[in-house]
């Protein structure tokens, strides 16, 4: 990877917050493929596939080189080729499911790791069963911004997950879901993350997840330059405290929003829920389903939340210097309804158990 930040052009000049940077990271997080394992408490809708990776394709291409073909069909469209991106050179017959149910990729001799993906949602966790079952690192969800008033957030179980999985001796990640409408506030978000790890030895990336709401949201109608201009903020000031960052998405914002030939010095995280990934682009990170199992975390079905959350926020500039003030007040609780959704089945190896 490149040891230049990507030039964004024209960025906002707001100031950046003050910061305390850790000492530079080590070990952990080598680059290769993750196989990421979400255990989500709501269903999310699959993406319609139109491109699917050629079965034993013999000659894959090798990352950077440009594809034969000028246009990537997705959906009702024809785009672009982006020069200067890595293209997905991962073989279709390295990936296997193993006994546990899980799936797993091998190439020439390397095999990915395999990962889950948790927040507040999963309730409480047995670290050790989730560690003993297999799963060697974990992605937990450090916070987010509120969509209506933009009112940062932290994920009530975040320090909980964290030093449960830090002591049962995972490797650890981290990621916010962001709803940044401007650079500043994505350099904010960035600083919120950064406070937040201190001190703790996050080995794996930090991952900035945006992603649309829909038309309720402050974030509706954002354009590709701003939601780029935001994640470039991100992760440079993630990658300036000595972190890995990672930009995550699904096939409608990799093919749609971002720009990636903007952001090729970070890693991608690609949510893509398949047998095999049909991403053209390349990525290092890969969540792959949104239904999988692990000991240790039994919050897979419906969740009831009932309760008022209240949110205050003053955000004003001094000079070159903007600040924000926040506060919240509230009464969630949640109630699981059910293991699984009904119509849903768990599989694990050669089992199959339905719960309804």
């Amino acid at each position: 990877m490149a040891e230049t930040l990507i030039p964004l052009e024209e960025r906002e000049e707001e100031r950046r917050p003050s910061r305390v940077e850790p000492p530079r990271r080590s070990g952990g997080w080598v680059g290769k493929l993750a196989l990421v394992l979400a255990v989500v408490a709501l269903a999310v809708a699959c993406l319609a596939l139109y491109r699917t990776l050629p079965p034993g394709e013999d000659d894959p291409q090798e990352p950077g080189e440009r594809a034969e073909s000028p246009t990537i069909s997705y959906r009702d469209r024809e785009l672009p080729v982006l020069e200067g991106v890595a293209v997905n050179s991962y073989v279709s017959d390295g990936f296997s499911v193993n006994d546990r149910g899980w799936l797993t990729y091998e190439q020439d001799g390397k095999q990915a790791a395999i990962g889950i993906d948790v927040s507040a949602y999963q309730g409480e966790i047995d670290w050790q069963q989730v560690a003993d079952s297999g799963v060697e690192f974990e992605k937990i969800r450090l916070g987010y911004r509120g969509y209506s008033q933009g009112v940062i957030m932290p994920d009530k179980n975040f320090e909980q997950n964290l030093r449960g999985a830090l002591d049962a001796g995972l490797e650890v990640g981290v990621y916010f879901f962001s709803q940044a409408v401007s650079v500043w506030e994505a350099e904010e978000e960035a600083q919120y993350v950064l406070d937040a790890i201190q001190g703790y030895d996050v080995t794996y990336p930090v991952a900035f997840d945006w992603e649309f709401i829909g038309d309720t949201a402050r974030t509706d109608g954002m354009e590709p330059e701003a939601i780029t201009r935001c994640a470039g903020a991100f992760c440079d000031m993630i990658r300036e405290a000595g972190y890995h960052p990672v930009v995550y998405f699904n096939q409608d914002l990799g093919y749609l929003s971002y720009q990636l030939d903007r952001l090729t010095d970070y890693t991608f995280w690609l949510a893509e829920y398949n047998a095999r990934p049909s991403f053209f682009y390349h990525f290092d990170l890969w969540q792959y389903t949104h239904t999988g199992t692990v000991p240790g975390i039994g919050n897979l079905g419906s969740i009831e939340n009932r309760g008022v959350e209240l949110a205050l926020n003053w955000r004003d500039q001094i000079g070159d210097w903007g600040y924000t003030i926040g506060g919240n007040l509230t009464t969630i609780k949640n109630k699981v309804l059910s293991l699984v959704q009904e119509g849903y089945s768990i599989i694990a190896g050669d089992k199959q158990q339905s719960y309804t």
